[in-house]
């Protein structure tokens, strides 16, 4: 079973093209999977023994852990892909998993802040070298809507700013062009002087002290200092960030499509979480202003 597994990885990252993150995350949740069978068989498992008893028996087990919906789902979906290709390779005559449920998941609104939480955030000082790279950086990810390790590996040639749009890496190492405002142009003209002080040994767009690239942790810590400065009373990552990017657009009668796009979701059923957002402020309003409501 070890040496399937290995070489389904080497599939994902030669053929499938995964991002190192998937790649890792895959392996998990299959050694998990692994260790598992082990326990019940008593002996190391091969591919013939995985059958759709061992594999109930794999999510009730998860369950009983306390694992929430969500988590068992992208584990199971993990095991799907597995063993398809382990039947596309011929190793398994049919997939087990063909009559197994997947757990309906949580629907789950995206926390995000409202546009004078986030006016708040993207005030504060900027006075310093420190200031004007934490201005740049928040003014981008709410700009953009990019995810944390999309914005740390960025590069500075990969930004335009006179047409305003930036490229980008995202999963699956897909490629995508994504516009931005007037704001987060002046951010990054203000920045880049600053950044050149800081004696770059990277291409990287933010750098720090020491002229290496930007880490996810040092702009988690960075936006949770502006959080503390803004005094918004309520938990927020970078994440946050790109949920405030699409509801806000979502609200503002933007398509969902244009934001699949945006975001670069490669379903669209990813995006429709944010109708449920949307579907909220719409009855808050109503709720607010209709004489029966």
């Amino acid at each position: 079973m070890q040496q399937a597994v290995a070489a389904f990885l080497r599939h994902i990252e030669r053929e499938r093209n995964a991002s190192p993150h998937t790649i890792r995350a895959y392996a998990q949740d299959l050694e998990q999977f692994v260790d598992d069978l082990r326990g019940e068989l008593g002996r190391e498992p091969r591919p013939h023994d995985v059958d759709l008893l061992a594999l109930r028996g794999f999510v009730a087990r998860l369950y009983r852990s306390g694992m929430k919906r969500v988590s068992a789902a992208r584990k199971l979906a993990a095991l799907r892909t597995f063993l398809r290709y382990l039947c596309r390779e011929g190793v398994l005559e049919q997939n087990p998993a063909r009559l197994l449920q997947s757990p309906r998941g949580e629907r789950l609104i995206p926390e995000h802040l409202e546009e004078g939480e986030m006016a708040a955030l993207l005030s504060t000082p900027a006075d310093d070298d420190a200031g004007l790279r934490a201005r740049a950086l928040l003014e981008l990810l709410y700009s953009t809507g990019i995810r944390c390790a999309e914005l740390v590996g960025l590069d500075v040639e990969a930004v335009d700013l006179d047409e305003r749009t930036l490229r980008v890496l995202g999963k699956g190492r897909k490629e995508r062009i994504v516009p931005f405002g007037r704001p987060a142009v002046e951010a990054l003209r203000a920045w880049l002087p600053a950044r050149e002080r800081m004696r770059p040994r990277s291409p990287a767009m933010f750098v720090n002290t020491r002229g290496g690239r930007l880490t996810d942790r040092s702009v988690r810590n960075i936006l949770n200092t502006a959080v503390r400065q803004a005094a918004v009373d309520r938990h927020t990552s970078p994440h946050t960030l790109r949920h405030s990017f699409a509801t806000h657009l979502l609200e503002r009668g933007a398509d969902l499509r244009a934001i699949q796009e945006l975001l670069g979701h490669a379903s669209l059923s990813t995006t429709q979480r944010y109708t449920h957002v949307n579907a909220k402020h719409l009855l808050d309003i109503y709720r607010k202003t209709h004489p029966r409501a």
